[in-house]
């Protein structure tokens, strides 16, 4: 066997990555894609996919697996960087910081789905209805929105 030339604070990040959840391009969006992914990641790391001090893929391996240029996602990164979610070591990739902006307070998502709950709550459904409910319209949206031209909605 050869040695392990890494350096040793590198051998505890040399577990295996988890995999990397599809990103479905929005064409119908009028967000750049670099703000999708810069989202999607955000929304990732806030709702605890990626935990603190876990390895993001790398910018490479994330293009190449989403057929998505390099500089878009290099792009998408500098931002989670500049917004507090992200740190990047020179060499050994991007990480989720320790503390990440939403730490300090429920996001934006979380309140208005704890509103949502309530709001379902006072109109008489029980915890066990508003699943059954979101799915629904879930699917009602889908249905409504313009299908893109690979036939996804």
């Amino acid at each position: 066997m050869g040695a392990d030339l890494r350096r040793p604070e590198e051998h505890d990040n040399a577990v295996a990555q988890k995999a990397v959840p599809k990103f479905e391009i929005d064409e119908s969006s009028s967000l750049p894609l670099w703000v999708q992914l810069r989202d999607r990641f955000a929304f990732l790391i806030s709702t605890g996919f990626y935990e603190p001090g876990e390895q993001l893929p790398s910018v490479r391996k994330f293009a190449a697996e989403n057929h998505v240029s390099l500089n878009t996602v290099s792009k998408a990164f500098m931002a989670l960087e500049r917004e507090g979610y992200i740190v990047t070591r020179h060499g050994s990739g991007a990480y989720v910081r320790e503390t990440t902006p939403d730490d300090v307070a429920l996001s934006e998502i979380d309140v208005i789905t704890d509103e949502y709950i309530k709001n379902c709550l006072e109109l008489g459904m029980g915890y066990e209805d508003i699943p059954a409910f979101i799915r629904k319209a879930i699917e009602r949206v889908k249905s409504q929105a313009p299908t893109s031209p690979g036939g996804k909605a």
